[in-house]
């Protein structure tokens, strides 16, 4: 078992396995892959993912594991919090006219839960603790989603987001901040936010 759930997961990889071909010699290397699809940080998938990372490092939710796809939530910490990460971003990867406007999903799920293969039987927030996290460059020269610089961050227990929000399916970001009031923090104050969040 090697996974921040408590699933089994896929072995991690250190991108120097080989892709073998018709003969079974090296064709390329899994990194090539990895360099390949998922490099384009200001794509919406992959800053979505880098969110969650950048999440995952301050709240020490990755700990060696493989990320589970369609999990009933995205993190876990070490003393149990299940965290959920929503990320958006004012730069898109495709031309623009203007800035995105900022809008989170906040629809509420029937979760799949990887460990034991199982849905959850009532619709729901599955995690303890949302983390809105909002990549503020507009400059598309100089927009790193890799610089924690770059983000801003937002904590909110899931109870009381449920309780402001009910069954609301979305949020912009100025609703966030006046209905819900989340604790805003940098990188740096993320780990006591989500601890706070729910005491």
């Amino acid at each position: 078992m090697d996974s921040s759930y408590g699933q089994p997961s896929p072995q991690r990889m250190s991108g120097d396995e080989p892709i073998l071909d018709a003969t079974g010699s090296p064709a390329g290397r899994l990194i090539d892959i990895w360099r390949w699809a998922y490099s384009g940080t200001l794509d919406n998938t992959q800053r979505g993912v880098i969110a969650e990372y950048v999440v995952g490092l301050a709240v020490d939710g990755i700990r060696g594991g493989v990320r589970v796809d369609w999990d009933a939530f995205d993190l876990l910490t070490p003393d149990g919090l299940k965290v959920e990460v929503k990320s958006a971003a004012y730069l898109q990867s495709w031309r623009q006219d203007r800035p995105s406007k900022i809008q989170f999903g906040i629809a509420e799920t029937v979760g799949w839960t990887a460990a034991t293969n199982t849905y959850a039987e009532v619709l729901s927030r599955q995690a303890d603790v949302y983390v809105f996290c909002l990549f503020t460059s507009t400059e598309r020269e100089e927009a790193d989603p890799l610089d924690t610089r770059q983000w801003r961050f937002w904590v909110t227990s899931t109870a009381h987001l449920t309780e402001v929000v009910g069954r609301q399916k979305t949020i912009s970001l100025n609703a966030l901040l006046s209905r819900v009031g989340p604790d805003e923090t940098d990188f740096a104050g993320l780990r006591e936010a989500v601890r706070r969040a729910t005491r």
